[in-house]
């Protein structure tokens, strides 16, 4: 079998959709179902992408375009020249790390689209008017042209059947893979002084991730002693449409010396931060995958979060939830007070999420897609737009 993962995205530092991309390349290659994997990502994701190309396996190849900069380059590369390349490189399945356009009948394999969430019908206010207009158009197209639909997790999968009941029977849910740290060490992360005190909470700034809650939050912990004054706020996310809020309510609560927001921090800071903080903070409104959520679990790291389905999904019985209704500022102050007092938890293991479990699913998921066949004396005209580049440099 033959696999594409086409991973082309603006963003030039790690965030869930390249994340998802980088360990599906990984897993993949760990089974002998897959006999070429070929990662296809921007010029400019090169360097974040480093080690997933850093791999002896030949059958793995990784191929970097050059576009312009702009999301119509990138959707415009997607619709018209990625079924050319796919057809040149005579692959079986094209695998999509989240919704971009799609041409039908242009692809002569199957589709595959990983469906992370429905942010965009869910909460409009992610992306503003225009931007959510655009979105949701994007990915009800692309939805319904697919052969199949992976769901990150089950909360994911019911929404895509509020939405798109008629889709559902191509959907499976899959989860992310997250599996815990084998470094031996991590490396400290020199933002946060050696011995202060941290909260620390991963989140973009996007209205779903409830940042401003976050803060409020962190306020009254301060306010009524129930941390030390000089206890830091680590927010760990890239910047977004909420970035100038967030900012301005850190200026009127007076907390610019306690709150730290900061992005791109290499997987050994993340885990340090994750192994050294007091607690995991995760008031989000809605999600489609409980990332931060299981990382922490799987780092002995405690955690505070919403009461929602995607939460619940991955921490069963191991997080303290708080209802985020009327009052939640305040369920919050209990709930961390609470945890404040309580020993640190252990690490734990989560098999369904290890790699070699999610890389199986994937193949017997593909296996049942409609195969279209490879038609190699029907080979489409060179891409035009953006050279494909082998190998890593």
């Amino acid at each position: 079998m033959k696999i594409l993962i086409a991973a082309v995205s603006a963003p030039v530092h790690m965030n869930g959709v390249s994340r998802h991309a980088a360990n599906l390349a990984t897993a993949l290659l760990q089974t002998n179902a897959v006999s070429e994997l070929h990662f296809v990502a921007g010029s400019w994701q090169k360097e974040m992408f480093r080690r997933t190309c850093e791999r002896a396996d030949s059958r793995f190849h990784a191929h970097f375009v050059t576009l312009g900069d702009s999301n119509f380059s990138r959707l415009h590369w997607y619709y018209r020249e990625l079924p050319h390349i796919a057809t040149q490189l005579g692959v079986d399945v094209v695998h999509f790390a989240c919704c971009v356009p799609l041409r039908a009948g242009a692809f002569r394999c199957s589709t595959v689209v990983s469906l992370h969430d429905l942010y965009s019908f869910d909460i409009p206010e992610n992306f503003g008017r225009f931007k959510s207009t655009v979105t949701r158009r994007i990915m009800a197209q692309c939805i319904r042209h697919v052969d199949g639909i992976a769901c990150v997790s089950e909360s994911t999968r019911s929404r895509l059947e509020a939405w798109f009941p008629r889709e559902l029977h191509k959907a499976e849910t899959i989860c992310n893979i997250v599996e815990p740290d084998r470094c031996s060490h991590a490396d400290a992360f020199h933002l946060v002084p050696p011995g202060r005190d941290f909260l620390l909470c991963v989140a973009q700034h996007r209205r779903n991730k409830n940042i401003g809650i976050a803060l409020g939050i962190f306020g009254r912990l301060i306010q009524r002693r129930v941390v030390p004054s000089a206890t830091q706020l680590v927010v760990v996310g890239i910047a977004g449409p909420e970035t100038a809020s967030i900012r301005e309510q850190i200026r009127s609560l007076k907390l610019e010396s306690n709150v730290l927001l900061t992005s791109g921090l290499s997987d050994a800071q993340l885990q340090w931060c994750y192994r050294h903080c007091k607690l995991l903070l995760a008031p989000s409104i809605t999600e489609g995958f409980g990332l931060p959520i299981a990382e922490a679990l799987l780092a002995g790291c405690p955690v505070v979060c919403s009461d929602i389905p995607a939460f619940r999904e991955i921490g069963g019985e191991l997080c303290h939830y708080v209802d985020g209704g009327e009052g939640s500022i305040g369920g919050y102050t209990d709930a961390i007070r609470e945890v404040l007092v309580l020993p640190r938890p252990g690490a734990i293991v989560m098999p369904h999420l290890s790699s070699r479990f999610i890389a199986q699913k994937y193949v017997d998921f593909y296996g049942r897609l409609p195969c279209r066949g490879i038609s190699v004396s029907g080979m489409l005209r060179p891409t035009q737009q953006g050279q494909i580049v082998r190998g890593c440099e």
